[in-house]
């Protein structure tokens, strides 16, 4: 009997991938956690029924995630990640010398603990001396945080369940306060191509824009999220997300990447024209 891990897209679209076996499955008190093994995409993470993330293709998200406002703010020293518990984010930042200290807030201890087990290709950083890692809600930290962080990196879950409240606009404006007077925020900003996907991405923009003086939006192609095309979104208080690129540092710093690069951190902001018009309609 073949058994296959199916995602519902859309009422009418699926990504069914084939499954070799299951390797966990438990209830922690937030979601379900399941961890898969393939053949085509290796071991995977699904929240929920949810997928976040497979060995084949997380490097592209956690890439384009972490270096593209690495390579925008000139000295980003304290990092605060929030979600990111499945350690890819924290194995880009760790790669920066100047990074002095990464805060890691996850609501979910198990995920940290389940991702530790079965994805060490992915957590492989988690015990690097810079991370604390703080469980609790991501929304109750930002609030007590002032002019504390260079970078926030949102990674969070889709806008609903324990990630809902990571897409507010009080949760943005908190960030703003949180960050120093250079910082940036970079958020995963859904997907701009089916009609269900798109109510979210609008509105997390929307609510973007009103909190920050300046905000992107830019792009990455993952073959496992809702059809491959996956927006994130710049916000800076001061930087401009491609006039502002360190293209020498990225040289120097002799990074080992598999997708990023500064041409592609340039092309990546140039969004096709139905994505800009969905973009503009709400501003």
């Amino acid at each position: 009997m073949e058994l296959w891990f199916s995602e519902r897209h859309t009422s009418n679209v699926k990504l069914s991938i084939k499954v070799e076996k299951q390797l966990y499955s438990g209830q922690s008190d937030y979601q379900r956690i399941d961890i898969y093994e393939s053949k085509e995409f290796g071991r995977f993470l699904t929240l929920d029924g949810f997928m976040m993330m497979t060995e084949k293709d997380e490097f592209i998200y956690h890439e384009m995630i972490t270096h593209v406002p690495m390579m925008v703010h000139p000295n980003p020293e304290r990092v605060l990640l929030i979600g990111a518990g499945d350690g890819g984010a924290v194995r880009e930042l760790v790669k920066y010398e100047n990074v002095k200290q990464i805060d890691l807030v996850e609501i979910d201890e198990m995920v940290v603990e389940v991702s530790r087990k079965y994805l060490s290709k992915t957590a492989c950083a988690l015990d690097d001396p810079r991370l604390q890692i703080h469980y609790e809600d991501g929304l109750k930290h930002i609030r007590s945080c002032e002019n504390q962080y260079d970078l926030i990196i949102v990674d969070s879950t889709d806008p609903f369940g324990p990630g809902e409240g990571l897409f507010t606009r009080e949760f943005y404006g908190s960030c703003y306060k949180a960050l120093r007077k250079d910082g940036i925020m970079v958020n995963q900003h859904e997907s701009p191509f089916y009609e269900e996907d798109v109510a979210a991405m609008q509105r997390a923009h929307k609510r973007i824009v009103e909190s920050f003086p300046i905000s992107y939006v830019y792009q990455a192609h993952i073959p496992t999220y809702p059809s491959g095309h996956w927006l994130f979104g710049f916000a800076s208080k001061k930087y401009h997300p491609v006039k502002d690129l360190k293209r020498e540092a990225f040289r120097d710093a002799g990074l080992n990447t598999r997708y990023y690069n500064p041409k592609l951190h340039i092309g990546a902001f140039s969004l096709p024209t139905y994505v800009e018009e969905l973009l503009r309609d709400v501003e």
